[in-house]
């Protein structure tokens, strides 16, 4: 398709242009579209670039996507239809429309009231260093285990991680998004000078708020590989554990580098769809 205005300043920070920004999704679509096939897509879209306002798209609007598929809006009831990007087409007409960043939901159709995953974002408040949040991360990696749950961990693009827990599809998203407060609370418990379970800025002040809330009906999560809308254009890339230590921050890829990154191939390990049964059992006795 044809890419207007594909010159135009995106991010003043590093003079990266619409251009760039086609030519990097166009260049990771080998490891973004299975991120997004399959999953509704929340778009973020930065009509003006890089510290101008910019606002999520999740419905179709007036103007049509290129590409972009839109759902039977029986899939969420009492709701508009939803977007699907499953295609380099689709890809590509988002980025026409000047979306920067692609956010998916953690259940794949037709069931979007089962998800098949379980994310947990650190979220880093004021005045926490680099390595507070890996020790977090690993605190955190650790508890899922002790329940019997592994995990995969991203980079967000940011300052933080995501931690992504891959489930059967069988529990309602109101039991999962329980199960992840829940999870969150006694971690919060225990590790009181380290961890929060309860949002907002003035709440996590030297502390790191650990956003279950991502797990919510409707709730989306920026998705690996995509593009963050901040200067710098920082990438949200994923990671093996032992790659951890060695990591200097959670933007340490960006739109200038992380091709390069895809190009090693995904370090995500093939984790299966696991049972949240006993670990739910567990957390309920705890509580």
């Amino acid at each position: 398709m044809r890419l207007t205005h594909a010159d135009r300043a995106v991010d003043p920070s590093t003079s990266a242009t619409k251009g760039d920004v086609a030519a990097y999704y166009e260049a990771v679509a080998g490891q973004l579209l299975p991120e997004l096939k399959g999953r509704p897509v929340a778009l973020l879209r930065a009509p003006h670039g890089v510290g101008e306002e910019t606002f999520f798209q999740k419905h179709p609007g007036k103007a049509p996507f290129s590409g972009v598929h839109v759902l039977d809006a029986g899939l969420w009831p009492g709701h508009g239809p939803l977007l699907e990007i499953r295609s380099l087409d689709g890809l590509m007409g988002a980025v026409q429309m000047n979306t920067i960043e692609f956010h998916t939901w953690n259940a794949r159709m037709p069931r979007l009231n089962k998800p098949d995953r379980i994310v947990f974002d650190l979220d880093p408040g004021e005045g926490i260093a680099w390595a507070d949040i890996t020790r977090g991360a690993e605190l955190v990696r650790d508890a899922l285990l002790d329940l019997r749950l592994r995990c995969a961990l991203k980079t967000s693009g940011g300052r933080g991680l995501h931690l992504v827990v891959p489930i059967a599809a069988r529990w309602p998203v109101d039991v999962v998004r329980a199960f992840a407060e829940a999870t969150v609370q006694q971690l919060a418990d225990a590790h009181p000078d380290r961890f929060v379970a309860r949002s907002g800025a003035a709440q996590r002040v030297g502390l790191i708020f650990i956003d279950w809330l991502r797990n919510g009906d409707g709730a989306t999560t920026v998705a690996a590989w995509s593009l963050r809308a901040r200067p710098g254009l920082g990438v949200s890339v994923p990671l093996a554990w032992d790659e951890l230590p060695m990591l200097n921050g959670a933007a340490a890829w960006t739109l200038a580098n992380a091709k390069e990154r895809a190009d090693q191939g995904d370090a995500w390990p093939a984790l299966a769809p696991q049972s949240l049964t006993a670990a739910l059992q567990a957390v309920n006795a705890s509580a």
